[in-house]
């Protein structure tokens, strides 16, 4: 498999190569916006390792760019742990994120993981509950007449609801799931999602019309 590795900080860059080359994978590295595109193009990686911030193009503008024309998993790496920068790359299609510093195992972990993701097979069929409609073959998700674009992310964790109506699906079932690691190993990344995921339902946390909130356990849907 082909990894393309984006990384302006050139000891950031020796680190991931060499875990990904480790694993056996064939890596490209550059540091500029610009080039990665070029060769995200022309190279057609399955996996592309992005550093939030470049040095021409940063990155939700590559992630922005990719998407226009393809569905290759994207990490993002970044220094950055606030909510704002994590939520614009996702918004605009990466699928997940780590923040550094981090251990490489857990990179490595966040790659199987969204890797997994896009090389499952179609689901089992159609999911209802009240307006929503999830289509697992086509991992498409409605809300009445309108299509909610979700990430690969936020559609797993709102199947993995919806396959238990009616249930707490906790923490550590999610995690597991869609990221085959215990929920200490993910830090803030599912609340993260899960806030995303319920902006993009209209969802109000406080009120939540789709997904609640159980203390102590996880999240279910809201029934009641």
């Amino acid at each position: 498999m082909r990894a393309l590795v984006v990384e302006d900080d050139e000891s950031m860059a020796f680190v991931e190569r060499a875990a990904l080359e480790g694993a056996g994978y064939e890596v490209a590295v550059c540091s500029r916006g610009a080039d990665a595109l070029a060769i995200a193009a022309s190279w057609d990686p399955d996996l592309i390792i992005l550093d939030h911030g470049l040095p021409d193009i940063d990155g939700p503008a590559v992630i922005r760019s990719v998407r226009a024309r393809s569905r290759v998993p994207i990490v993002v790496v970044t220094a950055r742990s606030g909510e704002e920068e994590v939520v614009s790359s996702l918004d605009l299609g990466a699928d997940d994120y780590v923040v550094k510093p981090f251990k490489t195992p857990e990179l490595m972990a966040r790659v199987r993981a969204v890797l997994r993701r896009a090389g499952e097979p179609a689901g089992r069929g159609r999911l209802e509950f009240k307006d929503l409609v999830l289509d697992e073959r086509a991992r498409r998700v409605t809300k009445g007449l309108d299509e909610v674009p979700l990430t690969r992310i936020e559609f797993d964790i709102l199947r993995a609801l919806m396959r238990r109506p009616g249930e707490a699906v906790d923490r550590e079932d999610l995690a597991g799931d869609i990221w085959n690691l215990p929920a200490e190993r993910i830090g803030k990344s599912l609340d993260v999602h899960m806030s995303i995921l319920r902006r993009k339902l209209g969802d109000d946390p406080k009120e939540p019309s789709y997904i609640k909130t159980v203390r102590s356990v996880g999240f279910r849907l809201a029934a009641d």
